[in-house]
């Protein structure tokens, strides 16, 4: 069956909207059982789960490989532990068994009171590595309550073991989840079609986040707000129409749920968006319009029963720096002994490559603008800086950084070198003499840092790092807003928690593009339902170009 409606039409079968920039309203009446979904988004046919158990697989099958995954961390984590402790040897087989038992239901108890099953907690490493330990922290303590109560013979430094290891295996477990889950939403697998709602560059932000985050498994297919803007921003072909209609877009979309800013809706109709929406049974996000501000900053709070968050200013001592240098000289010189025997069969292999020098010094900006020479094992062909001006037009990022995926003057060995980072080895000895950290800002060129902003000259307050937050979230995303906020935000929330996390978070990544080097990626082919992303109030972001 086809409606037409002025430029308009409905396909039933296909399911596409063709036509023009005209408000989608003016159809809904006459098509009110119809999923209305814009032709460039490629939406999959909807297809029709027979049975409750194959509906209920497709909605949590995510969640039920993770709990049988934690299921598994912490069975192997206890064995581990009593098995260091000795109490396997000094134990019972019921009181092991009973110990094993307690371990794994106590332990996915626990995983789930920290709220680690959530999504919106997982997928930020900070929150799940620190909801991590306390879980564990309460599996030792329910470790020696079965003791007293079952008479287990468990003594508490064995309870304490069982649980260390436990964490190893969930950190451990949790990482390898996550880099798969990683490499299968680059391939269009698991992604929640997404609609963004706003009538200003909230929303342009927003659209890039979600697309800088992929893990966050968000693919945006279309904005319903004011057209001006998303005009100004090249966004005009995602638009689905106004906000007063946001409810009946979200139901014929099919979204599940919703993204909501503040900015820039009337407080009436904003309040009754969000009831309209949770009556409909959508998942309700709200947006705060911050950017920059680490989530551990704020505070939930009430006042005259009205919902509003504290920010707490940000914290910083020199005793904090002491423990961040001397993290750095000990990690550098530990990396230099055990990465000697790579880094002379790297340096044998470029050598022999094409009989150019081994290493490649470059000017980077430092600490306070100083100027110093980064060391790196060469990746281009010789005299590749000359070429810069040649390859201009062909850049891929925007603002004033350089890159290209295909690169002509990268070597073969170079491109091997990149995607497994090697090539960033011989950065230890920067670190070792004070000119960089382990985890900071990318070291800029000053032809670079001539473009940036004054607020992004603040990157300059702190030593440059061989890994920081862009280059594990945002190192292959071409849009320079990435760059400017995940360098901003690591200055401004910086603590020696966040470094750990975001060496940890380097390893993971390292992982993914060593798995995913050889592997082609692949248009998306299948999406699960929508969920749709409102933003309330508009802030306009500060320019950082």
């Amino acid at each position: 069956s086809r409606e037409v409606t002025g430029d308009m039409s409905i396909d039933d079968g296909a399911r596409t909207w063709a036509g023009g920039g005209n408000d989608l309203v003016g159809m809904l009446p006459a098509a009110p059982a119809l999923a209305v979904v814009p032709d460039a988004l490629d939406a999959p046919p909807v297809v029709e789960h027979k049975g409750r158990l194959a509906d209920f697989w497709r909605k949590n099958s995510l969640k039920l490989l993770l709990v049988a995954g934690d299921a598994v961390g912490l069975l192997v984590g206890s064995f581990f532990g009593h098995w260091t402790s000795g109490y396997l040897t000094s134990s019972k087989a019921w009181q092991l068994a009973a110990t094993t038992l307690v371990a794994i239901g106590a332990g996915v108890w626990s995983i789930r009171s920290q709220g680690l099953l959530l999504a919106r907690n997982s997928a930020v490493r900070v929150v799940e590595l620190t909801k991590l330990a306390r879980s564990c922290v309460m599996l030792a303590v329910f470790f020696l309550v079965a003791d007293r109560v079952m008479k287990l013979n468990l003594r508490i430094e064995q309870a304490v073991i069982a649980s260390c290891t436990v964490f190893v295996m969930l950190v451990v477990w949790r990482s390898v989840y996550g880099t798969w889950l990683g490499i299968a939403r680059s391939r269009g697998s698991y992604l929640r079609p997404t609609i963004v709602v706003g009538s200003n560059d909230e929303v342009a932000r927003l659209v890039d986040l979600l697309s800088t985050h992929r893990e966050l498994g968000m693919n945006v297919l279309g904005l319903v707000g004011a057209t001006d803007r998303t005009v100004d921003r090249s966004l005009a072909d995602m638009w689905l129409g106004d906000i007063d209609h946001t409810e009946e877009l979200v139901r014929l979309s099919g979204a599940s749920g919703v993204i909501v800013s503040p900015i820039g809706i009337d407080h009436v109709r904003f309040n009754a968006l969000i009831r309209n929406l949770e009556r409909d049974g959508v998942h309700v996000f709200i947006t705060t319009g911050l950017s920059g501000i680490e989530s551990r900053r704020l505070r939930s709070m009430a006042l005259a029963h009205e919902p509003m968050l504290f920010v707490e200013p940000p914290k910083f001592n020199r005793a904090q720096t002491v423990v961040k240098r001397v993290f750095d000289v000990v990690l550098a010189a530990v990396l230099l002994v055990i990465a000697s025997p790579i880094m002379l069969i790297v340096g044998f292999g470029v050598k022999c490559d094409d009989r150019g020098p081994v290493f490649f010094r470059q000017t980077r900006v430092g600490k306070n603008g100083k100027l110093f020479k980064v060391i790196k094992f060469r990746t281009m062909t010789v005299g590749a800086e000359q070429r810069v001006q040649a390859l201009a037009a062909t850049n891929e990022r925007s603002g004033p950084l350089f890159k290209m995926a295909a690169d002509p003057r990268v070597t073969r060995l170079g491109r091997l070198l990149r995607d497994s980072s090697l090539d960033e080895l011989p950065q230890l000895l920067n670190v070792l003499r004070g000119e960089m950290s382990m985890v900071g800002p990318r070291p800029a060129l000053p032809s670079e840092v001539a473009n940036f902003s004054p607020e992004l000259r603040t990157r300059e307050l702190v030593l440059p790092g061989i890994t920081g937050l862009w280059q594990v979230e945002a190192r292959d995303n071409p849009s320079f807003e990435a760059y400017r906020r995940l360098d901003l935000f690591y200055v401004e929330n910086w603590s020696i928690t966040l470094d750990l996390l975001i060496v940890l978070a380097t390893i993971e990544h390292i992982a993914l593009r060593v798995l995913t080097m050889f592997a082609r990626t692949e248009k998306p082919r299948h999406q699960s339902p929508a969920i749709a992303v409102v933003s309330p109030v508009s802030l306009e972001p500060s320019a950082g170009q």
